[in-house]
């Protein structure tokens, strides 16, 4: 248990939490606990974030590309569900036992990044829940110094371990939840980190207008200066 924590404690020192101060001390916080439980913890708030960016939203705004590049919330759960199956699944001898036809070699481009209209929510968020079980019994099966092997990686690098595919999973799906941040703001002006905490500074309709006239204004004088 001890080796597990001094090498999660390592991989925390590289983050940086609220404020850009260390994120380091709330994860080594972890010392004396389960460290695979904590990062398994963190991993599902961002998977529980994702699905909750979704609720209240119509068929079509779930879908909406809201930027140049397409990226829209319910691409983003299949994005995520897909990278997670991967991760936890071939990289450790234990593939997902359902077919994911957008990542085969000649599927269309960045298919895995939109819904089509035939791809129902029920069936995304389903598959994405389907993929947690079986990431759960992954982590739950090995412990944190196993190797897998990840052969989309350059060769030099393909050789991992369960916890750097931990760490890598919990960035990459908290990484597409702050997309999903920007693009819930921009359908409907819905903001919060998370469901039960949002996260934000008080103030009414007219503090944030005041406020954001303010940051305008300031990036006008730094373009003129």
């Amino acid at each position: 248990m001890a080796a597990e924590s001094d090498v999660c404690c390592k991989a925390a020192s590289s983050l940086t939490g609220t404020l850009g101060r260390p994120a380091a001390g709330m994860l080594c916080g972890m010392t004396g606990s389960d460290p695979k439980a904590e990062l398994r913890r963190y991993l599902q708030v961002g998977r529980e974030v994702l699905l909750w960016k979704l609720e209240g939203l119509s068929e079509y705004d779930v879908r909406r590309p809201l930027v140049p590049t397409g990226t829209n919330l319910l691409g983003l759960v299949k994005h995520v569900a897909s990278v997670e199956a991967r991760y936890f699944g071939e990289v450790f001898g234990r593939p997902f036992g359902e077919a994911l036809p957008w990542l085969d070699d000649h599927a269309e481009l960045n298919a895995h990044m939109w819904a089509t209209a035939e791809q129902s929510r029920e069936q995304i968020v389903g598959l994405y829940r389907r993929v947690w079980a079986h990431s759960d019994a992954t982590v739950d099966a090995l412990a944190l110094d196993a190797v897998g092997r990840v052969p989309w990686w350059p060769p030099d690098r393909r050789e991992v371990t369960l916890h750097r595919v931990l760490v890598h999973v919990i960035a990459e799906t908290n990484r597409h939840a702050g997309h999903a941040d920007i693009v819930r703001e921009l359908i409907d002006g819905t903001v919060g980190l998370r469901e039960d905490n949002d996260n934000m500074p008080p103030g009414d309709q007219a503090w944030w207008d005041s406020y954001r006239t303010r940051l305008e204004r300031a990036a006008l004088d730094a373009g003129s200066a």
